[in-house]
C-alpha cells in the first residue's frame, strides 16, 4: 500500500499538518513538527514511521563511519572485518551500508571533528582500517550550522578522502596539514 504525504504549517498556531492519502482513504495529523506529523500519518496507515532521534547529550557527537575500500576490495561481510564486527569502538554498533563496514556511532568529542578523528584513530591502530567515509553523498551541498552540524559532516568526508587518498599520490599527513595550513592563512 502506497500514500502519499502533504504537510503544511499554520502559521497562527504553529503547528503542522500532515494529511495522507492512500486513494482509498484520507488520515489527517497535527503536530509541533512535519516529522511527527507525518509519522502519525504513517501510524494512522498501520505502517512504520521514522521519527529523527533527539539530539545527542552534550560533550557527545553521533556520525556514520563507512570503510569504502578501493574497488575489487572486501565487501561488508569480509573475514578481515571479523575483529572490528566482534569488537567494535565503545559506541559504535556495525551496519551494513550499502554493502561496505558501517560503524553507527555516538562517541565523546568537543566537536564532530574531534569525534571522529578519535575514533578513526582507535580502529587504525586496533585494527589496521582507514575508515574513509562518514556516507555523505553530495559532497556539493552546504549548511553554515556550525562545528557539529551537516556542513562538518561534508568537511569531514573531505577530510577523510584526503587521508585515504592523498598517501596513495605520495603525500604524507605532513603534505596535507601544511596544505591546509597554508591555505588557511597560516604556518
Amino acid at each position: 500500500m502506497g500514500i502519499s504525504v502533504t504537510t503544511r504549517w499554520d502559521k497562527d498556531s504553529g503547528l503542522w499538518t500532515a494529511v495522507g492519502d492512500d486513494g482509498e482513504r484520507t488520515e489527517t495529523r497535527t503536530a509541533e513538527s512535519a516529522e511527527e506529523a507525518t509519522a502519525l500519518v504513517h501510524e494512522a496507515f498501520g505502517l512504520p514511521a521514522w521519527r529523527p532521534q533527539p539530539p545527542p547529550p552534550p560533550g557527545m557527537q553521533r556520525f556514520t563511519l563507512i570503510h569504502c575500500p578501493a574497488p575489487g576490495r572486501p565487501g561488508h561481510d569480509d573475514p578481515r572485518y571479523a575483529a572490528l564486527t566482534a569488537r567494535p569502538p565503545e559506541g559504535c554498533t556495525v551496519k551494513d551500508v550499502g554493502g561496505y563496514l558501517g560503524l553507527r556511532c555516538e562517541r565523546p568529542g568537543e566537536r564532530l571533528l574531534d569525534a571522529v578523528a578519535d575514533t578513526c584513530r582507535e580502529i587504525r591502530e586496533e585494527h589496521g582500517l582507514l575508515m574513509n567515509d562518514l556516507g555523505i553523498e553530495k559532497l556539493w551541498e552546504w549548511s553554515s550550522d556550525g562545528t557539529d552540524g551537516w556542513g562538518a559532516e561534508i568537511v569531514g568526508q573531505l577530510l577523510l578522502m584526503a587521508a585515504e587518498r592523498g598517501p596513495r599520490l605520495g603525500y604524507s599527513g605532513d603534505d596535507l596539514v601544511r596544505f591546509l595550513r597554508v591555505v588557511v592563512g597560516g604556518r
